[in-house]
């Protein structure tokens, strides 16, 4: 198919080309009219050609601005792609801080701080002089990968003291640290003391808590009843393993509120207090094991060490 689109600068070179050639001719014949022919040629030539060159130098310009236009379009695709993936590790570095939190105020409850003594909500404060400046994107790029690895090492610290202070909780659980009854005394220290029925000395394992009959016996710390039942001289007993080596018993009971296997919490009630067994009236005798040996309770009650008087004894 033929191009019918005009093409007015081809063709008017042509065309002139042509008018010169002829003008050559007529000159051979004419010399003076010739000369005319060709100063006007040439003016007319002259416009044509600058003509010819703005044009390219237009398409020229044109060109040169779609490119730079193109440029700066991808200039902004590229910074902007650069401030998704920075908005993304800002995202995951905003998660990790807010894990960091709340870890931290478990670890707070945990630790049993003094309220306010680590806030967690509270803005840090900063400050400093100087003049401020235009951070480059590299430089912000270090500082996010500094953070997170602060980050990570937090992270991991917090999580193994965590670990540290529940394992600190069980063991505090387990310990044989309350009082057997409460708004009690004791009535009978450990140790050596005079047999409060023959007379004559003898060597008391446990210590006596004033009681009366039906007052709730309360378990010392958490633990599993491994014995309820009667013992010689103990009357109605249970006993307790809080593991680690510890085990604790209460005697003279009127009656008992667990069975063997039974899982206990500190503070709840496991027997009613009596005079069963070798007593003189209603009390709750308590005792503490530590790996088979005897031990004065005292020091795990948290009270002065005056009245024990022996060391650990073989039971």
């Amino acid at each position: 198919m033929r191009d019918d689109t005009p093409k007015p600068h081809h063709d008017t070179r042509q065309r002139l080309r042509m008018l010169v050639g002829r003008v050559r001719a007529e000159a051979l014949r004419r010399p003076l009219a010739a000369a005319g022919v060709l100063l006007a040629l040439g003016a007319l030539l002259g416009a044509g050609a600058r003509s010819v060159i703005g044009m390219a130098q237009l398409q020229a310009l044109q060109a040169a601005e779609a490119a730079r236009q193109g440029e700066v379009a991808r200039i902004r695709r590229d910074a902007q792609r650069e401030v998704n993936a920075l908005a993304a590790r800002l995202a995951e570095l905003q998660a990790q801080a807010n894990r960091l939190n709340a870890l931290g105020a478990r670890l707070t409850r945990a630790g049993e701080l003094a309220d306010g003594e680590f806030d967690f909500d509270k803005p840090v404060g900063q400050g400093g002089g100087g003049t401020s400046r235009d951070m480059p994107a590299a430089e912000l790029r270090q500082q996010l990968d500094q953070l997170e690895d602060d980050y990570r090492r937090a992270d991991t610290q917090l999580s193994v003291l965590e670990s540290l202070l529940f394992n600190r909780q069980l063991d505090l659980a387990a310990l044989p640290s309350r009082a057997p009854i409460a708004g009690s005394y004791v009535t009978s220290g450990f140790g050596g003391r005079a047999d409060p029925f023959g007379g004559g000395w003898q060597f008391h394992r446990g210590i006596d808590f004033e009681a009366r009959i039906g007052d709730p016996v309360l378990a010392v710390a958490d633990g599993v009843v491994s014995f309820a039942g009667v013992r010689s001289g103990y009357g109605n007993v249970i006993e307790i393993d809080h593991g680690n080596g510890y085990v604790t018993r209460y005697a003279h009971n009127s009656r008992l509120e667990k069975q063997v296997g039974d899982l206990v919490r500190a503070g709840q009630e496991i027997a009613k207090a009596g005079s069963s067994g070798r007593s003189t009236g209603a009390h709750v005798h308590f005792e503490v094991w530590q790996d088979g040996v005897v031990v004065n309770p005292r020091k795990f009650l948290g009270h002065n060490d005056a009245l024990a008087r022996h060391g650990p004894q073989r039971g």
